[in-house]
């Protein structure tokens, strides 16, 4: 997403969000955040979700 506040805004409404910046990642379900996470670790961990919803 292209700002601070759309970005987790946005990705609350999802099912499964992400918003991220500076080497950092939130994690949403239902939007409630689930996890912090690394930068690097973003694709990883949504696939996992993903394939677990």
């Amino acid at each position: 997403m292209g700002c601070k506040v759309n970005g987790p805004g946005e990705a609350k409404h999802a099912d499964i969000g992400v918003a991220g910046g500076k080497g950092e990642a939130v994690i949403f379900k239902h939007g409630q955040i689930v996890k912090k996470i690394k930068e690097a670790e973003v694709y990883d961990e949504l696939i996992k979700m993903i394939d677990e919803f």
